[in-house]
């Protein structure tokens, strides 16, 4: 490692120890109403707040500028409550009559633990997705949980202790190694949760909100080698810091042997995310470039 990435290594871990010590200290619900306030105030002044609003464009072409105008502050207020709340989501009550978290279906990831079957769980970057991994591990004594690994290996580490925190004891990279082991686990009879929501370029090409979008296929591929339940589940913010997580009856898959399974597999996933995305469009992190590059040049037709 040169020395010029050891003091950013090091400049960024700084930066990183006293967000999580200032929302911390705050507690749930003032970090989560911090977060808001000031994600409302600077989000719109970084680059990606045009990356949502070409991805708003695309997702809703009927709504007008203050739409989008409107939807984009609500976007910023559901991200900035998010990094309010990770520094506190061992605070949450996960208990069976919570007041903050709701789940519906949960007798669906009960009933896949009892019996030993293992599930191949989807999910989305909806409301605060980190809430539904603690659900999951709640629910179900095996699921490998798959995560990107931080750059920073001290900010990486502190991560991995946070969810730890709060549950999360299982976890298994994406990508080289951490694929493998994921095969590995739905073989020894296992489950795995993944995110499918976000835009892997050595993907396959499937639609999302209309247009042509590449999507990770692994979810899809694992579901149907091992004849495993394709399992969606979402999540929704009720108000502040109060949630309802979701899980659904399994995504139908068509037959191994049809050629087009793979890319119909994956375009039902990518149908779950959309309805998931309308139900509370404020909610999903548009700020990711979901679709081709050009789209999001500034002269592409979008402000």
């Amino acid at each position: 490692m040169s020395m010029l990435q050891t003091l950013t290594f090091g400049a960024e871990s700084l930066g990183w120890n006293a967000y999580q010590g200032l929302f911390r200290s705050m507690g749930l619900e003032r970090a989560s109403d911090a977060g808001a306030a000031l994600l409302r105030r600077i989000g719109p002044l970084a680059s990606v707040h045009h990356v949502a609003r070409v991805n708003m464009r695309i997702a809703f072409p009927e709504a007008s500028e203050r739409e989008l105008d409107g939807l984009l502050d609500a976007a910023w207020d559901n991200f900035g409550r998010v990094l309010g709340e990770f520094p506190n989501t061992h605070r949450f009550d996960f208990s069976a009559d919570s007041d903050q978290i709701e789940v519906e279906g949960a007798d669906i990831l009960a009933e896949y633990d009892r019996t030993g079957q293992p599930v191949v769980l989807v999910g989305g970057h909806f409301a605060n997705w980190e809430v539904m991994p603690a659900v999951i591990v709640r629910h179900m004594r095996d699921c490998r949980i798959t995560y990107r690994h931080a750059n920073n290996p001290s900010i990486d580490k502190a991560i991995i202790e946070q969810r730890r925190a709060y549950g999360v004891n299982i976890l298994a990279p994406k990508g080289g190694q951490g694929a493998k082991a994921i095969m590995a686990a739905l073989k020894d009879g296992a489950s795995v949760a993944l995110m499918n929501d976000q835009k892997m370029n050595d993907g396959i090409a499937a639609p999302f909100f209309g247009r042509e979008a590449m999507t990770a296929s692994g979810p899809a591929r694992m579901a149907l080698r091992y004849d495993c339940p394709l399992v969606p589940m979402g999540i929704v913010r009720k108000d502040g810091a109060r949630f309802k997580v979701t899980v659904y009856e399994p995504i139908e898959k068509p037959a191994r042997d049809d050629p087009d399974a793979v890319l119909k597999t994956v375009t039902r996933v990518n149908q779950f995310v959309e309805s998931e995305i309308r139900k509370a469009p404020s909610q999903w992190f548009w700020v990711h470039r979901r679709f081709e590059k050009p789209l999001y040049r500034k002269d592409a037709g979008s402000s």
